[in-house]
């Protein structure tokens, strides 16, 4: 079985290169003399992939597999790679990069979450999850880090990240085209788009994936806003201390995630979820304390908290609707459009007020979540 999920989890670090796109802000604000409004163009362009994509990949699995879509989503992304990889020299070239990066991202996410089911043992989906997001937040901490590292020891561009992923991307397809999987019959009827909007009818459906909108568009948020929000607040350079702040919170989800996957051994996930909720109200009120130190370690506290809601509501909602596996997986990757949707409108009440006070909108959306994760999970279906 391990052997089994080495190259899902492979895909799954594949996937946390998607996240780039909230570090991409302030480096592209930089490198191509962009305003903020323009800026917001990035993570709009990246996460509404999610939303365009989704659901039409999740009818295409069910008739075509989810071997198939993964390695699809893998040589989409690789395309967008490569696009970057021999140098960037205009801003709608880096668009065209991070529409292709977020497309192939969002292609992997259908694939991938329900992929993981098929390869686990019984009871595990929601344990080997979290530990695939763990694996994915890895993908993610790269982003920050990655840039930092070039700068500061190489004197290289942050564009080194472009042929380092594309790398990665490629060892990835070979190992995934080695993957022998019998997916799960249990949906044993076919996807349609109208089967798949008709899911949103019943109020558990439509509470679970809303809870997936406002948290990846908070997470996204949060990424996007940390180095903005220490500069404003206590004038450190986005470039160099700022964007390790986001480092710090991928950090924190790298290792919030691979916890989940050990507590998830003998805590259900339905308690866990309200735990990983007030973790992350504790964390984001942190922010609010104008004290660096503070703010330095609620970025951290944040990240722990957020590091598992993703595979809880996702896992949650697959196990209690399983013969709707590949609608669902549609549905809520579209969801993951909340992470173009949110961060402007954090945006718009930052610049209303502060960056601070604009972290109002995350908390706001880990409320929901909350409220949502004390519903009743509904009998099998």
């Amino acid at each position: 079985m391990k052997i089994r999920t080495f190259p899902v989890f492979l895909a799954f670090l594949a996937m946390g290169f998607g996240d780039a796109v909230g570090p991409f802000v302030s480096l592209a604000k930089d490198q191509f003399h962009l305003s903020n409004t323009v800026a917001s163009l990035i993570p709009f362009v990246g996460f509404s992939m999610f939303g365009l994509l989704s659901v039409p990949m999740g009818v295409f699995q069910d008739r075509r597999g989810k071997k198939t879509v993964l390695l699809l989503g893998l040589v989409v992304a690789l395309v967008g790679l490569l696009n970057a990889s021999f140098g960037l020299t205009t801003f709608l070239r880096f668009l065209l990069t991070v529409l292709l990066l977020d497309a192939g991202a969002a292609i992997l996410q259908v694939a991938g979450n329900p992929i993981m089911r098929d390869v686990s043992a019984p009871g595990k989906y929601a344990r080997n999850l979290s530990l695939g997001q763990f694996v994915k937040a890895i993908g993610s901490l790269s982003a920050p880090i990655i840039p930092w590292a070039a700068g500061r020891y190489f004197h290289a561009s942050w564009q080194v990240m472009f042929p380092i992923y594309a790398v990665a991307l490629a060892i990835t397809i070979i190992a995934v085209s080695t993957l022998h999987v019998k997916e799960d019959s249990g949906e044993r009827h076919a996807a349609t788009f109208s089967s798949c909007l008709a899911l949103l009818n019943d109020g558990y459906v439509l509470a679970m994936v809303g809870a997936i909108f406002f948290y990846v568009g908070a997470e996204v948020a949060m990424s996007s806003y940390i180095p903005l929000f220490l500069k404003e607040q206590f004038s450190i350079d986005i470039a160099r201390e700022g964007l390790l702040g986001t480092g710090l919170f991928f950090t924190a989800l790298t290792i919030g995630r691979f916890s989940g996957g050990v507590i998830l051994n003998w805590m259900a996930p339905r308690k866990f979820l309200a735990l990983t909720c007030a973790v992350s109200i504790l964390g984001l009120l942190g922010l609010f304390v104008p004290v660096a130190a503070v703010a330095a370690a609620a970025c951290f506290v944040v990240g722990l908290g957020f590091a598992n809601i993703f595979p809880l509501i996702f896992s949650t909602a697959v196990d209690a609707l399983p013969r709707h596996t590949n609608e669902l997986s549609g549905l809520m990757v579209t969801a993951i459009a909340g992470g173009a949707i949110l961060p402007p409108l954090m945006g718009l009440v930052a610049d209303h007020s502060s960056v601070m006070i604009g972290f109002v909108v995350p908390l706001a959306a880990i409320g929901y979540i909350t409220a949502v994760g004390l519903m009743a999970k509904p009998e099998a279906a």
